[in-house]
């Protein structure tokens, strides 16, 4: 791995940290975009990796500071983690054999339905 690539994953690991801990953002709408028009991987290889990168600390220290401010609600945590590791299987499952053009095309939509919503509401 060159200084160049090992100095661009640090900058993307960073952004995506910073945006997660600071508005909850970072895997989909940091990392897989950068991975992809950055780093040059395939939409699935950026999921795949995004999702790596998620897998074990999901923010710990940012759960850790909203979880002494009183800003976390457990039981609704625990509840969509639940659903989130279901709704993860079947995701993947469902992304690797749809071609990489309609994966990255709904990612796409999802991403502009939630820039628009945020931009236009009050």
């Amino acid at each position: 791995m060159s200084l160049t690539t090992l100095l661009l994953l640090v900058i993307i690991g960073l952004l995506a940290g910073v945006l997660s801990g600071f508005v909850g953002v970072g895997g989909g709408l940091i990392i897989v975009p950068a991975l992809v028009y950055i780093m040059g991987l395939s939409q699935h290889e950026a999921q795949g990796t995004s999702l790596g990168v998620l897998l074990l600390p999901v923010g710990i220290l940012a759960v850790m500071n909203y979880y002494r401010s009183g800003q976390l609600d457990i039981r609704y945590a625990l509840i969509i983690a639940a659903a989130f590791v279901a709704g993860g299987y079947f995701g993947s499952k469902w992304a690797l054999v749809l071609p990489e053009v309609v994966v990255r095309r709904v990612f796409g939509f999802i991403m502009l339905i939630g820039a628009l919503k945020l931009i236009l509401s009050r």
